[in-house]
């Protein structure tokens, strides 16, 4: 690609204020401030294994818990690629990744059909990694395909570890993104459907 493909986005609510911009052609380069150090660790993993550049800049209703703040930026960050991918021509659409940590494996496989939907199996080991509650990450991860109107399946296929459980999902995620958001030499132009639109 000779331009970039790039998007800013904010949302402002009385609960959050999230300011997420992307570059889907980048090198990992990412800056986040969430205020939450596990979900910047686990979004630091998209941007790396993605090769997609990151910035992500949140205040949420902390005080409370975190649940607002890890679900709305994954809305946020759904609708920066959405706007990003733009019509779609040339995309692969299709990603998909296994990744190993220790004991733990996942596996991740997105389509951008211009759908929402998310089949989420991760039979975590305790509800807590630190003091971040693992049930969020299901509620980032609806947030993220609604807004990108993708189809994503998430499966965690072993682990004993919680942490090494969530860090499997998210760097699968990140190099299932760069699959499917890498732009097809042989299909330049054309939008990867029969139906002529995604």
């Amino acid at each position: 690609m000779s331009t970039p493909r790039t998007a800013e986005v904010s949302r402002n609510t009385n609960e959050t204020q999230i300011r997420v911009a992307i570059n889907l052609d980048g090198t990992g380069v990412q800056t986040l401030n969430t205020g939450i150090p596990f979900l910047d660790h686990m979004l630091d993993q998209i941007a790396r294994h993605g090769l997609i550049d990151l910035d992500i800049q949140a205040t949420g209703d902390l005080h409370i818990d975190a649940h607002h703040t890890v679900e709305d930026v994954g809305i946020t960050l759904g609708q920066a690629f959405a706007k990003a991918l733009g019509d779609k021509k040339g995309l692969r659409r299709y990603g998909h990744a296994y990744v190993p940590l220790d004991e733990a494996l996942s596996r991740v496989v997105i389509d951008f059909s211009g759908r929402p939907g998310m089949e989420f199996h991760v039979p975590f080991t305790r509800s807590m990694v630190g003091s971040f509650d693992v049930d969020l990450v299901s509620e980032f991860f609806h947030g993220f395909v609604n807004h990108a109107l993708c189809t994503l399946h998430i499966d965690n296929l072993r682990g004993d570890n919680s942490h090494h459980q969530c860090e499997t999902v998210f760097k699968a995620f990140g190099r299932a993104l760069r699959m499917a958001t890498e732009i097809d030499s042989r299909a330049a132009g054309m939008i990867p459907s029969t139906k002529g639109s995604l």
